[in-house]
Parts: structure tokens; sequence; C-alpha cells
């Protein structure tokens, strides 16, 4: 049985796309994956599941959701070993006096072509910094993630697949629950 961690992408912000974590929790297990368990309020689940295909497993779950809960959800499901490569891997980590609470990981929902990596690679968004990696792109954002244009949207818009970010805490974390 794999382990698998779902991020759900733009649920409980703004009072919009409401979802309790207790009833995603239930919707979960009603797909029949073990060991159901939600971390803070924006959509992370780790889960284990028979199948070994994180794309079927997203369209699955996403079909769940707007069944469930009436409206669509964009999804990525990846594998612990993939969330445990991301970590080990991340290029801004192992600078000297790095700000951690400034770092971010871009989910994708598949690998950008590598034409339109090359579009954004071009352009300048310092002291914004990225790096695309496979399905994700390691961020550093001296003044913030709230202050950057290299956002969820952006993302979306120059490479053309779906994007969710979490902060560098939240990603270890994911690790560290999956690990359990």
């Amino acid at each position: 049985m794999g382990k698998y961690i779902s991020i759900l992408r733009g649920i409980n912000v703004s009072g919009s796309k409401m979802i309790k974590m207790d009833a995603l929790r239930k919707m979960y297990e009603s797909l029949k994956f073990k060991n159901v368990a939600t971390y803070i309020q924006s959509g992370n689940v780790i889960f284990e599941s028979n199948s070994t295909s994180p794309g079927e497993l997203q369209k699955l779950i996403e079909k769940k959701i707007l069944k469930v809960f009436g409206f669509e959800v964009p999804v990525i499901v990846i594998d612990k070993k993939e969330v445990a490569a991301v970590i080990k891997n991340s290029p801004f980590v192992k600078r000297k006096n790095i700000d951690v609470t400034k770092l971010h990981v871009t989910f994708l929902s598949e690998e950008p072509e590598q034409a339109n990596i090359e579009k954004i690679e071009i352009a300048k968004y310092l002291p914004d910094e990225f790096i695309i990696s496979g399905k994700a792109i390691y961020l550093h954002c001296p003044n913030g993630y709230g202050n950057t244009k290299l956002n969820n949207n952006f993302f979306e818009n120059k490479l053309k697949v779906s994007a969710t970010t979490r902060n560098w805490k939240t990603v270890n974390e994911l690790l560290r629950l999956a690990e359990l």
C-alpha cells in the first residue's frame, strides 16, 4: 500500500470553497483510503491507497469532492517518496544565511513543457527567485509570498499546468506525518 499526500488548491480561502477537515477526512475514507489524516485547514491530506497512480487518485478525489461538496477543486497527489526528494533537493536550503520562512514549494500537476519553462526563465523577478525541477518549483521570496508575482496563477498561466503552493514548514510537516 502506497503512502500519498494530496494538496487541494483554493479551499477555505476568504470564505470560499469551505470544507471542514472532518468532512474531508470522511470523504477520503469513503474512497477506501486508509490511515487518512489532515494537516491544517488548507486541504493537505495524507493517506494510504492500493493505487499506484497519483494521476488516477487525483481524478478520483476531484470527482468525489465535486459530488460531495458541490464545487470543483484542483488536487495534486504526490507520492511520499517524491516529497522526500523535493525536500532533499532544495537548492535554497543549502545557501548560507537563508531564512527558511521565505521558502515555498509550488507543486505542479505534471512536468511543464520545456518551451514554457524557457519563456519564464529568461525574465528576472528579483528579489524573488524560482527554480523548476520536474513537478516542483522551489521559491525564495525574501519579501514574503504574499508580495510576489510568482504565485499559483502566474505559474498556471505561464506553464499551462495546475499548481498549488505550500510553505517550507508545511512541506516538511507533511513528510513527517506521512512517515508516521
